[in-house]
């Protein structure tokens, strides 16, 4: 049931999912690629995150407060999940392409929550979306490389 009360959305990356998950499994950026503009900053967690590892931030929803996160879900460059008090969780699913990119997806779960109705009484679900399409364009412009300039062969042979 949990799975049912949930939103996703994806995005090809040209990026290798190692890179992606190196940003990910950093709580340190989780700001730098924040589409919903509400976290504030980081305010402890280990250098890399893993399975069980906790990190804190100050999130801005309203007012500014400070929210305890653990990562309950993770696999290597593949998965990793996490949830606060609440139980909500926030997944990123990584599925690399044969052209060297990745499939990323993330997905917001609202049927892990505590109070699951109230969740959707206040339109999380819905407000999400834009926010998360944000987040992978993010992620996308952090880890994208773009084409290596060719040189322009008029001004190489200018005398």
């Amino acid at each position: 049931m949990a799975e049912e009360q949930s939103v996703s959305v994806e995005r090809l990356i040209a990026a290798s999912a190692e890179q992606i998950f190196d940003v990910l499994s950093d709580p340190s950026r989780h700001c730098e690629i924040d589409g919903s503009g509400s976290l504030v900053r980081m305010t402890s967690s280990h250098t890399r995150l893993a399975l069980g590892s906790t990190f804190s931030m100050r999130v801005r929803l309203g007012v500014t407060y400070p929210t305890k996160n653990r990562v309950l879900e993770f696999e290597e460059n593949r998965l990793i999940a996490w949830a606060h008090w609440n139980g909500h969780r926030w997944r990123y699913e990584l599925e690399p392409t044969d052209d060297g990119g990745t499939l990323v997806r993330e997905t917001f779960v609202w049927g892990t929550a505590r109070w699951p109705r109230v969740m959707e009484l206040t339109g999380c679900d819905k407000k999400n979306v834009p926010s998360m399409e944000a987040t992978l364009e993010r992620l996308a412009a952090i880890v994208e490389t773009p084409p290596a300039a060719t040189p322009d062969t008029d001004t190489d042979n200018a005398a």
